[in-house]
């Protein structure tokens, strides 16, 4: 029995470490299939969404969902260490570690007890090993519980502090376009500079913030259950916006340097099919098209009578067609899984901004919206 529980008691304390330095410490995607933290997160969700389905009130559903992400994380990192704690407690029968302060015959739960003791280095000395091998166990537990739970007060301020990288830019897209956003609203506003190279530096900006996403959801999976602090935001919402409105300027807004457009727009699509493959989503055709060709005309016809410069033709249209289809169906498999809503591209009813609004008021007072007279710019 003991040769028997002394790998099975090291391969578990083993591959909890691992897989807790490949979540916490390894800034970079593992590839290997079975991971518990992968396990833990893909069955936990699909029982999370399935039971948000059962909420009718979409407020409510969305702070269910909400919860999920700080809540699997708390249960992630209490079970691990639960497991290392069984773990060493396993090792410790299988050793035969003689116990003072405990009468034989030695129940597992006093070997729990004691490990548990020691991991979280208590130190209450009521029961301690006897022999130089349960000592030099129980130090080096010591010694992994003291630096595993050091490791993650450490992890979860960088966390938050990615997490609030992330968010910020996606509070100030409010104002930029919209709420929820959308590119039509990016385009019209940004008309309100007056000049086309106040586009460059906008899309500068998201070119770095989806460079960011990708790179802290592949080093934190975690955050990308984290939601935003309105309903009708979120990263994906975000991420979508700019690839529409990329798509736009590249295919079909004259006077605007097309370079910055095109870096933005492969920067998102990276991060947008990089992180449908992170979390295994094939791409999903969007349905109903989010673009249909007469929302496309009003949409120009609006974009015209703002001052924009349009190209037109057929080889224009074919052009959008082909730069949609490269990140709609990854964005769409993603909005799925998540359980979030794809902004339009030119929303049909005209919405109020989340700085408008108050939980007394429709609209901030003295402020409606942003109009044009005699060339200068009036809040209505």
């Amino acid at each position: 029995m003991a040769i028997m529980l002394a790998p099975v008691s090291l391969l578990l304390i083993g591959l909890l470490l691992l897989d807790a330095f490949e979540t916490i410490i390894l800034p970079r995607r593992v590839a290997r299939p079975f991971r518990f933290a992968r396990l833990f997160y893909r069955s936990s969700w699909a029982v999370w969404r399935r039971l948000a389905g059962w909420l009718q009130t979409p407020k409510r559903r969305q702070m269910y969902l909400s919860l999920f992400g700080p809540s699997s994380l708390l249960v992630l990192l209490g079970t691990w260490n639960a497991g290392l704690i069984v773990g060493f407690a396993l090792l410790h029968v299988a050793l035969g570690t003689e116990l003072k302060g405990a009468d034989p015959p030695v129940a597992f739960g006093t070997y729990v007890y004691l490990s548990g003791t020691t991991f979280f280095t208590l130190g209450y000395g009521d029961i301690t090993p006897v022999g130089p091998v349960g000592r030099a166990l129980a130090v080096v537990e010591s010694g992994v519980g003291f630096s595993f739970l050091a490791v993650i007060i450490g992890y979860l301020p960088v966390l938050y502090q990615t997490f609030s990288r992330r968010e910020i830019p996606i509070s100030m897209l409010d104002a930029r376009a919209g709420s929820p956003p959308s590119a039509a609203q990016v385009l019209l506003r940004l008309t309100h500079a007056r000049t086309p190279s106040a586009v460059a530096p906008f899309l500068a900006e998201w070119e770095r913030w989806s460079a960011e996403l990708l790179e802290s959801t592949i080093s934190f999976p975690v955050l990308s259950y984290y939601r935003s602090q309105h309903d009708n935001q979120s990263w994906l919402a975000a991420l979508t916006t700019i690839l529409d409105t990329c798509a736009l300027l590249i295919s079909g807004v004259k006077g605007v340097e097309p370079y910055q457009s095109q870096l933005t727009f492969a920067m998102a699509r990276h991060a947008a099919v990089d992180l449908a493959m992170v979390f295994s989503r094939p791409p999903i055709a969007p349905d109903p098209d989010r673009l249909p060709p007469e929302r496309l005309q009003q949409l120009r016809d609006t974009m015209r009578d703002a001052g924009l410069e349009l190209r037109d033709g057929l080889t224009v249209d074919a052009k959008l067609v082909e730069l949609r289809g490269m990140y709609e169906p990854f964005v769409n498999a993603l909005a799925a899984y998540f359980l979030f809503n794809l902004p339009e591209v030119f929303p049909e009813k005209q919405v109020v901004d989340n700085w408008q609004t108050s939980a007394w008021m429709r609209r901030a007072p003295g402020f409606s919206s942003l109009r044009r007279v005699d060339g200068d710019e009036h809040f209505d």
